[in-house]
């Protein structure tokens, strides 16, 4: 592992125009942390690689190892319908149909809620004709979980249940947070920081119970594709929205340990960790179709490696863990700025020098 360059790389990334930026990498018994750039641009505080973050849709993880193990202990079966355990939330037909894989996967064919919990993001996927201005008004908004899901429910489908190319929704993880919470009789965020946060032993990982990060950490600054400019501070924002889909708080040391914990099989059996590696093919968020498995997907690399874990966004906050098949060698990162591409004039995000800074210091990270 070169560290020098690591340094260089991250340094790289602040330099193309990210604010700041934190990252820890292990090969082995070898630890290298670095940051780079600014926790806060008016003050010019610096960033620091233990920071707390919003960790966004890495969360996911976290959801699934927590359905797994209630899968493990026959209260959950992952071929069940949901509409078995949350008739009222997925009714009729469609609860029959959609079984609880189908959620963790994405193949479920339900909407995404956030176009209709946030109205100027409605013409999602349009991008050029979303606007920021909902995020503003919902920043304290406190959602229920089950006026969001009843959003996605009741929105078009996607396709029939079972479908592929699945479609990546919040709208899934909503709902395997209901599921826990009926099987295991309390919160799921409260399951999952028992029997999962705990049990990995994280210090600095938890769910938010306001809209503020608690302990150290960076703001969070979202330029929505260009039309917040200069792009605003979002760090103070109830993540109710996000809930177990995506509201975690940790740092780039818990991230690592976690995965390093799961992929050894310490979080779930080695029988369900094959199956969080059984992929089918879904169209992210982005719009471009990638591998999925259960709560995990494959991350090829180039010069050929492919490693499993998970990223995340919220409003200003971007993450990224990523572990090589073997486990040795894992990379967390953290950025505080979020859709930094502006639209050209068909609508469509345009090549910024930040998208190849972090590609270049994602391959030196796994391969440097």
């Amino acid at each position: 592992m070169d560290m020098s360059n690591l340094n260089i790389a991250l340094e790289n990334v602040h330099r193309a125009g990210m604010p700041g930026l934190f990252a820890e990498v292990r090969d082995g018994e070898q630890v290298w942390r670095g940051a780079a750039g600014v926790a806060d641009v008016a003050t010019g505080r610096p960033v620091s690689a233990d920071l707390r973050h919003r960790v966004g849709s890495v969360t996911k993880t976290f959801t699934v190892a927590a359905v797994l193990q209630q899968a493990e202990s026959g209260q959950i079966g992952l071929d069940e319908p949901i509409g078995r355990y949350l008739p009222k939330l997925v009714p009729g037909e469609r609860g029959e149909a959609i079984t609880v894989r189908m959620l963790i996967n994405h193949t479920s064919g339900l909407a995404e809620y956030l176009p209709y919990a946030y109205p100027s993001l409605k013409p999602f996927p349009a991008l050029a004709d979303t606007r920021p201005q909902s995020l503003d008004d919902h920043r304290l908004t406190r959602f229920d979980p089950t006026e969001l899901i009843e959003m996605g429910v009741t929105a078009p489908a996607f396709s029939a249940p079972g479908g592929t190319p699945g479609l990546y929704s919040n709208t899934n993880y909503l709902l395997l947070g209901q599921l826990l919470e009926q099987v295991s009789g309390t919160t799921a965020e409260k399951y999952i920081t028992q029997n999962v946060i705990e049990r990995a032993g994280l210090r600095d990982t938890e769910f938010p119970d306001g809209p503020h990060v608690n302990g150290p950490h960076s703001q969070l600054y979202e330029a929505w594709f260009g039309m917040i400019d200069p792009p605003r501070d979002f760090s103070v924002f109830d993540m109710s929205f996000a809930g177990p889909a995506g509201s975690l708080v940790s740092t780039v040391a818990d991230l690592n340990r976690f995965f390093g914990l799961l992929f050894a099989g310490e979080i779930v059996s080695p029988s369900s960790l094959a199956e969080m590696r059984r992929t089918v093919r879904v169209i992210s968020q982005e719009g471009k179709i990638i591998d999925y498995g259960l709560g995990l997907y494959p991350m090829e690399m180039p010069g050929g490696g492919t490693f499993w874990g998970h990223g995340g966004t919220v409003w200003g906050a971007g993450a990224l863990a990523m572990t090589s098949a073997d486990g040795k060698r894992q990379m967390s990162v953290a950025v505080n700025m979020q859709r930094w591409n502006r639209l050209d004039s068909t609508g469509r995000p345009q090549p910024h020098p930040i998208d190849e800074a972090l590609a270049a210091l994602y391959g030196m990270a796994m391969y440097g």
